[in-house]
């Protein structure tokens, strides 16, 4: 069988010995992976822990015993809602991930696939909307009557939490980059979003929808003090990502004033893993797919997510 493997050389297409199958594991025939930012930047040196060679890919859709499933990324995080213990893990770094044809996991990472969801659907929904659940609901617990801001659409995360938010029944809006994108997310449902790159963004948001009871945002950096101005008194702040670095600026006298509560989030438990899946099932949430490449245009896969020019989940097939 063949998998990609990470060397300090870089990522090749190479054979793979399946290892030994644990009394608590199963082996699992992968059909598709899709790609995560985590994927890229261990690639670059821009993660902690990162050990060579190693097989990436932290989502998987695939057969075991001929029955479709899907795999939780999330490792070692059975229920505890504060945060991840100390042995947590991520499927794909430090041991081996999806990125593979036959690969052996915990029996408790192995779920049914949901019936509406094509494998390659399938494969693009765990890491990113275990995420946005997380972050959206266990934290920042929006609900229907919220007026939600998803910063920065385009990407996994992102989507999955303006998907989720619209389903919830709050009235989303988003900023990108991108003015495709924006007009993109408007066509799925959206309200209505901005161009963050246009200097005044955050005040032509504020005409637009006025203030927000929920934001999510996976960028930080200097940007992120603008979200403030956007916050409604009492909003609560989602961080689950740093892709633009520190955050600078930040006035302490709007976050006391509008008594605005900042909740940092990551990933999420199994418990919140299983109730992600039920909320797809039920609201009957397909991802949105950029492309899907073939196993040897891994490459190809690798440079559009490192690009940032995708809307929606990258996919990889497997066979």
């Amino acid at each position: 069988m063949k998998a990609i493997v990470l060397r300090e050389s870089g990522l090749n297409l190479e054979d793979y010995i399946l290892p030994f199958i644990g009394r608590e594991q199963e082996r699992v025939d992968l059909a598709f992976a899709s790609l995560n930012h985590r994927d890229v930047w261990i690639t670059k040196g821009q993660y902690a822990g990162i050990r060579y060679p190693v097989v990436l890919g932290s989502d998987g859709s695939g057969y075991v015993d001929g029955k479709p499933v899907l795999l939780n990324p999330s490792v070692n995080w059975i229920s505890d809602r504060l945060g991840q213990p100390k042995d947590y893990e991520i499927i794909g770094l430090p041991k081996d991930g999806t990125l593979r044809q036959t690969g052996v996991f915990n029996k408790n990472l192995i779920h049914p696939l949901p019936d509406h969801l094509s494998m390659e659907e399938a494969s693009a929904v765990p890491l990113a909307g275990l995420t946005a659940y997380r972050v959206l609901f266990s934290r920042c617990h929006t609900k229907s009557s919220d007026k939600v801001l998803i910063n920065g659409i385009g990407g996994g995360v992102a989507m999955f939490a303006a998907q989720f938010a619209l389903a919830a029944g709050a009235e989303v809006w988003v900023t990108s980059s991108d003015d495709e994108k924006i007009q993109k997310a408007v066509d799925f449902g959206i309200r209505g979003g901005v161009n963050y790159k246009n200097e005044s963004w955050h005040k032509q948001l504020n005409q637009l929808a006025g203030g927000f009871d929920v934001i999510i945002d996976g960028a930080g950096g200097e940007g992120f003090a603008n979200l403030l101005s956007l916050a409604n008194a009492g909003a609560r702040i989602g961080i689950y990502g740093g892709t633009a670095g520190k955050i600078t600026n930040l006035s302490s006298q709007i976050i006391f004033w509008k008594q605005l509560n900042i909740l940092g989030s990551t990933m999420g438990n199994h418990t919140e893993f299983d109730e992600m899946l039920k909320f797809v099932t039920n609201h009957k949430i397909h991802p949105i797919i950029e492309t899907v490449f073939r196993f040897d245009e891994y490459q190809k896969a690798f440079d559009l997510m490192a690009s940032g020019k995708q809307f929606g989940k990258i996919v990889i097939g497997l066979k």
